[in-house]
């Protein structure tokens, strides 16, 4: 990382409120801390620069692989998500469970209204992506389907 990119990054978190800046360029990241000192590694200026392993950038890698494994079915509204259609009733699905297209999902509440979610798609529940009685927001990922 070219070093009046870092240089620039210190003013601005000296300029700022903030206490801490992390930018990660391709396999290269720096951490820039503000405060007092370090145990490990005092510095008199009060400023530090931490060079962050490229293993952190290849963790977010794999967590995003793991996120784009099979369909996701996302909230087409904001409100609270329900697996059941009543607190005494069976869940809509499970993981592991076979869905065609047009199977009841879960619900959403909205404005105390009960909105059913249908499968636009056939498959295998993979993952329920979000716990009963949860707020959702517009396009959040509530289930994976393979």
């Amino acid at each position: 990382m070219d070093i009046r990119k870092i240089k620039k990054l210190i003013e601005m978190l000296q300029e700022s409120d903030l206490k801490e800046i992390e930018v990660s360029q391709g396999d290269e990241s720096v951490r820039i801390l503000r405060g007092g000192h370090n145990e490990n590694n005092p510095v008199s200026s009060g400023m530090q620069t931490q060079l962050v392993q490229p293993v952190d950038v290849l963790i977010d890698k794999v967590e995003e692989k793991k996120l784009e494994v099979g369909s996701a079915i996302k909230s087409p509204i904001v409100g609270t998500f329900y697996r059941k259609p009543s607190p005494d009733k069976d869940p809509f699905i499970k993981v592991g469970d076979s869905i065609e297209v047009g199977d009841v999902l879960c619900i959403i509440e909205a404005m105390k209204m009960m909105n059913e979610i249908k499968s636009d798609i056939s498959g295998k529940i993979l993952s329920i992506d979000v716990e009963d009685g949860e707020p959702v927001e517009f396009g959040q990922r509530i289930i994976t389907i393979n």
